[in-house]
């Protein structure tokens, strides 16, 4: 089956973003199970205000572990929460437009606040990616 996102345009693409946030928090897989659990730290890249990315262009290069997804790697999908705008439309659903609840503004921590080790701490479960 081809993916609907792969009839978007630039502008297209990057206007369906609702700007939540939520891909943009670190996220931890269990090594055993491949479990993937979200947790309320965000990278440290994200304005906490917008939720936005203050370094969208070039954030790959400053973060090499950094997710971006593209037409090229729609199967990174999986680790987007059910709620993320390209997920939806990529099953046919409508876009989410209560973005306030959706939002992280003010619900996570800056990961450079957090030691490494200590990161388990700080897992969530209010956002779903089944």
């Amino acid at each position: 089956m081809t993916s609907p996102l792969l009839s978007l345009n630039q502008q297209q693409w990057e206007n369906l973003c609702d700007g939540c946030g939520r891909c943009c928090l670190v996220k931890l897989q269990d090594e055993d199970t491949n479990q993937l659990y979200y947790t309320n730290l965000s990278c440290e890249f994200l304005d906490q205000d917008t939720c936005r990315c203050t370094q969208y262009s070039d954030r790959k290069n400053k973060k090499p572990e950094c997710i971006v997804l593209s037409k090229q790697n729609l199967d990174v999908l999986e680790w987007m929460p059910i709620t993320c705008a390209y997920r939806r439309f990529d099953r046919g659903e409508a876009p989410l437009n209560h973005l306030g609840e959706l939002s992280v503004k003010g619900k996570t921590v800056n990961e450079t606040r957090v030691d490494p080790d200590d990161q388990e701490d700080y897992i969530i479960d209010w956002i779903d990616f089944d």
